[in-house]
């Protein structure tokens, strides 16, 4: 039995191809040294022991090597469409579709590492439904029917742009630049990716392609692009920049980077952090060998995950061009490795040196040669084993349902490619390495990506340190891990971590503002307005603070409002206080005078029970004050605007009883009048309990439906939380208001028409007086009220009741005790008669 397992190993060129169990295809020259080659054929050539168990003989057949005058980035689609139909014909004869061998069945293909080098071998190979194994990028599908036979030992491209755009986020780099290659799967990538970031909240300040470097180009045009390209991705603000593309982008990477050097411009700045995609890998050019590695500083790369093999560095140890005289491959290899010519090409030896065969690889620095498996080796190492795992199988299949007579081993060797496919997308095992192995029935290895972190040294060694992973089929939250502070970022840093912001983010007590004409990320940053806050930075709005609390000077954290009242423990709260029970004393102390002197002329002229009855209510108004000072609770809520509506109907009624009664004396002394036979006690009491009686009902209904009750008021003033009473009903509160302002002004009409009675027994100007005072202090009292706030406006309605009460007991009994303590000559009948 013979397995035929074809692959493509080129990077940029390959000198030759060899058909051995693992056979493979060519579309290059070798014109590059670099340490991808030991990933690729040496190792093939390694593990094809491994396939002795499945196969009878190995077979080695060289096709013809290209001309080394190609160009490095000229493909062939001839050269590669002939190696495959080579593939489908019998061995030693190049006739398509013709097969006579029956011994050498061809039932897989290894491709890559690029997806173009694969892109013709999938047209034809297709056609006959072989297996496609492909170790790099997949070719992009046309149809359902090139996908039908591909199977990518590479993780998706979702995985991928997933990580990219965690990673992007978990250092918050939402201003970034893109760079890719300039074909088909640059712009996929474009057009896949940027949606996405865009709904992240990532934008671009650039995304601009490589030039395409051919000789079909004119050198002219290659130079003046990669200028402009260098001015872009320099002149850029983004710190960040996604590099996409697959193995050979970076050796067009690090010309882009040498473009200063180059071109003879000044120097600028590179502190850019390099997000690699794990299609590409560290290649070189052949006069870029001696270049130094900073550019690749603190860099970071996705790449497949990859594990040492067991014996691979010794194999590695042994090689050398003279034992490998099958092996075009190694010869060139290390042709362009070592600097030197083999002795069997003579007619390429010019002034080089002559290799021996004892060069090292170990020898060569790691960015020539490195001694580990990487990552696109140890995928290739998955890609053979995940074949002699099917075949076996395929094979073990054949044994349950066949009995090994003869032509059993026949009709196995006869199996179809197609047949293939079933087993292929079951296989699972576990490698030499530990990892588990199995293809999904998308056509894709389940496998996530390693986060790795380039670091270069001044000896031009570097390490590639792995800091996080991305995970398949996980939940999201555990998709990423990163290490963060395992990270080395590049020297220009100074180990800071870097920002890539289009400007300043906006700090708390700050909101965004989008500017105009540009991308979403770049913005202004304006102050909260008043009253609201920020806490988080970049936020887009400002937001209110909870209503007990209000924002602090920055707007960027609220604070705790404090209770406010009007207290005793205030200069305001005390004052008031004080002059309330001042003037409660005199009201007392007037009161005393009137009742010793009770039988003076002067008291009984003015009606004493009445004056009695007014002083005792002023009495109670100014006591009545004091409920409007201290903490409101129910019951100091419950009594103070009725008790005191009430204590003041019942004074305003007094007074204008008291008006009424002078007036109607002065009428009943008229000759004739009937108005004697109304004047007595009957009539002032029925004056004053009638109207305190329309103010108590007033009050009554008030408590009964709407009664007042403590509250908070946390609207009124910014930085206080205002400790008052609900007056429950506002309206009943002004109707209280109002009766007694209904009160007053006729108490002030009746008095101001009896002013010009004659002076002895005449009230009605000091009333009149009193009463224009009254109704001054209340009228300046509601728009004062209402433009107050929390304890201020208590201590109006305060000031308003000490006022207006002090206004009646100075002008109605100011001089009235005058003439009673300090003229008592004037207390006498006939001077009253008078």
């Amino acid at each position: 039995m013979v397995l035929f397992v074809t692959s493509v190993l080129v990077l940029l060129g390959q000198a030759a191809c060899k058909s051995v169990s693992v056979q493979c295809l060519t579309r290059h020259p070798l014109p590059i040294a670099h340490k991808y080659y030991q990933s690729g054929d040496l190792l093939i050539a390694g593990i094809v022991s491994l396939m002795f168990q499945l196969t009878d003989t190995i077979r080695f057949e060289a096709y013809p090597t290209p001309s080394p005058s190609d160009s490095i980035f000229y493909f062939s689609p001839s050269l590669t469409y002939h190696a495959a139909l080579e593939l489908l014909s019998t061995k030693g004869r190049f006739i398509p579709n013709y097969k006579c061998d029956n011994q050498n069945n061809f039932v897989a293909f290894l491709g890559g590492p690029n997806s173009d080098l694969c892109f013709y071998v999938a047209d034809i190979l297709g056609l006959f439904k072989v297996p496609q194994l492909l170790y790099g990028s997949a070719p992009m599908k046309t149809n359902k029917f090139e996908g039908a036979f591909l199977y990518s030992l590479f993780p998706s491209w979702t995985s991928q742009y997933m990580g990219i755009m965690k990673l992007l986020l978990y250092f918050q780099w939402i201003w970034i630049g893109m760079l890719h290659g300039n074909d088909d799967y640059g712009q996929q990538f474009v057009q896949e990716v940027l949606p996405i970031f865009s709904e992240h909240g990532i934008c671009c300040d650039f995304i601009a392609n490589f030039p395409q470097m051919t000789f079909s180009s004119s050198a002219s045009e290659t130079e003046e692009e990669t200028y402009k390209l260098f001015k872009v991705v320099m002149g850029s603000t983004a710190r960040t920049v996604v590099v996409h593309g697959e193995i050979e982008i970076m050796a067009v990477f690090r010309m882009l980077l040498k473009a200063d050097e180059f071109y003879e411009i000044p120097r600028r700045t590179k502190a850019r952090v390099w997000i690699l995609t794990a299609q590409g890998d560290f290649t070189s050019l052949q006069f870029q060998r001696n270049w130094n590695l900073d550019f690749i500083h603190g860099a970071l790369y996705f790449a497949v995950p990859s594990r040492d093999v067991s014996g691979f560095d010794q194999f590695l140890r042994e090689r050398d061009p003279m034992s490998e005289n099958e092996d075009g491959l190694i010869a060139e290899f290390w042709k362009q490795a070592f600097g030197c010519s083999l002795p069997s090409t003579p007619e390429l030896m010019t002034d080089e040196e002559i290799c021996t065969g004892e060069e090292k690889l170990e020898s060569l620095p790691g960015s020539v040669f490195e001694m580990r498996m990487t990552a696109h080796s140890y995928s290739i190492y998955i890609a053979v084993y995940v074949v002699a795992h099917t075949l076996h199988d395929m094979y073990s299949s054949v044994l349950r349902h066949r009995a090994l007579a003869d032509g059993g081993r026949r009709k196995f060797l006869n199996q179809k490619p197609w047949q293939f496919h079933a087993f292929l997308k079951r296989v699972s095992f576990n490698n030499s390495a530990g990892d588990l192995v199995s293809i999904g029935q998308k056509g894709e290895i389940e496998a996530g990506l390693d986060i790795i972190n380039w670091v270069t040294f001044p000896n031009e060694s570097f390490l590639r340190v792995k800091v996080g992973r991305i995970r398949s089929k996980v939940p999201e939250d555990k998709m990423f891990t990163l290490h963060d502070d395992a990270i080395i970022w590049p020297q220009m840093f100074n180990q800071v971590q870097p920002v890539s912001l289009c400007n300043d983010r906006c700090h708390s007590g700050y909101s965004k503002k989008k500017k105009e004409g540009k991308p979403f990320c770049c913005y202004d940053c304006l102050s909260c307005p008043e009253g609201k806050i920020s806490v988080l930075e970049d936020t887009n709005d400002c937001f209110q603070c909870p209503e007990d609390q209000y924002p602090n000077t920055n707007q960027n954290f609220c604070l705790e409002k404090y209770i406010s009242f009007l207290s005793y423990e205030e200069p305001l709260g005390i004052s008031l206080a004080t002059f309330a029970l001042i003037f409660s004393f005199m009201t007392a102390l007037v009161l005393g005078i009137f009742i010793k002197n009770q039988d003076t002329p002067i008291v009984k002229a003015n009606n004493r029970n009445i004056s009695y009855t007014l002083l005792t209510s002023l009495l109670l108004s100014f006591l009545c004050a004091l409920l409007f000072i201290g903490q409101p609770g129910k019951l100091s809520c419950f009594l103070r605007q009725t008790t005191f509506g009430i204590i003041y109907s019942v004074a305003v009624s007094c007074v204008l009883a008291k008006t009424v009664i002078v007036v109607l004396a002065f009428i009943a002394t008229k000759p004739g009048s009937r108005m004697r036979n109304f004047m007595g006690k009957q009539l002032s009491i029925s004056i004053i309990l009638t109207c305190s009686f329309i103010q108590t009902t007033i009050c009554t209904l008030w408590v009964i439906t709407y009664p007042p009750f403590p509250d908070f008021d946390v609207h009124s003033v910014t930085e206080e939380k205002i400790l008052r009473c609900n007056e429950g009903s506002i309206s009943m509160f002004y109707c209280v208001l109002g009766y007694m302002g209904f009160l007053a002004i006729v108490s002030f009409a009746v008095a101001f028409l009896g002013r010009k009675l004659p002076d002895s027994f005449n009230e009605a100007k000091f009333i009149t007086f009193s009463m224009l005072v009254f109704c001054s202090v209340w009228l300046t009292f509601v728009p004062t009220y209402l433009s107050t706030n929390g304890k201020y406006m208590v201590a109006v309605e305060i000031f308003c009741i000490l006022a207006s009460s002090a206004g009646l007991l100075f002008c109605i009994f100011f001089p009235k005790c005058y003439i009673i303590v300090m003229r008592p000559e004037l207390n006498m009948k006939h001077h009253i008669k008078r």
